[in-house]
């Protein structure tokens, strides 16, 4: 039986850069190299992470089709209430697992506007400051301008001056985004 043949990491970046939103190019890349749904990139990060973090619902079903793992970021991104119910079932702790870029696991359905699953998320401990330093689910709501999400996240106590990767409120980001709604929020409050 031949050895199968290693995949460049040029190709792995490319394919973990694609599923940050270029379902085409996941799809084309993924035919050509199948292997290519759990490798992971240079920088550490996985196919199904990317599309996870980046709330791309119709790249990360693509690969969890083809193989890729399910965690509990995946799940709460993609609105999967009962499976996330049964990830907290087997491990309590997971209310406070990070998914890629160490971000908090309550920031994946809330950057995805998937209500439901951040509240049983926070029905079981999870943190709505968590994240500070990197994004908070605060920060998340402001990026895929989740206005709606933002607002159920301040009805919870989520602290607006807390600060991302790059020293930024929620506030600044969302002025620096152009996000009119959410700063207009986040000015009342701030």
């Amino acid at each position: 039986m031949a050895a199968q043949q290693e995949i460049p990491q040029q190709t792995v970046d490319e394919f973990v850069a694609a599923a940050h939103g270029d379902i085409e190019t996941v799809k084309r890349l993924l035919h050509e190299h199948p292997r290519l749904v759990n490798a992971p990139a240079s920088w550490g990060e996985m196919g199904i992470q990317a599309a996870t973090q980046t709330g791309q619902k119709e790249i990360a079903e693509f690969l969890l089709a083809a193989g890729a793992p399910l965690d509990i970021c995946t799940a709460a991104m993609l609105g999967m209430q009962d499976r996330v119910q049964e990830f907290l079932a087997g491990e309590p702790g997971l209310v406070h697992a990070v998914g890629a870029h160490s971000l908090p696991v309550l920031y994946f359905p809330v950057a995805a506007g998937q209500r439901p699953t951040a509240e049983i998320l926070l029905a079981n401990g999870a943190d709505v400051n968590a994240g500070e330093g990197r994004q908070t689910p605060l920060h998340g709501a402001v990026v895929f301008e989740q206005a709606e999400m933002a607002a159920w996240l301040l009805d919870r106590g989520a602290n607006t001056g807390l600060r991302d990767s790059k020293g930024r409120t929620a506030l600044e980001l969302a002025q620096a985004l152009g996000r009119h709604r959410l700063t207009a929020l986040l000015t009342g409050i701030s």
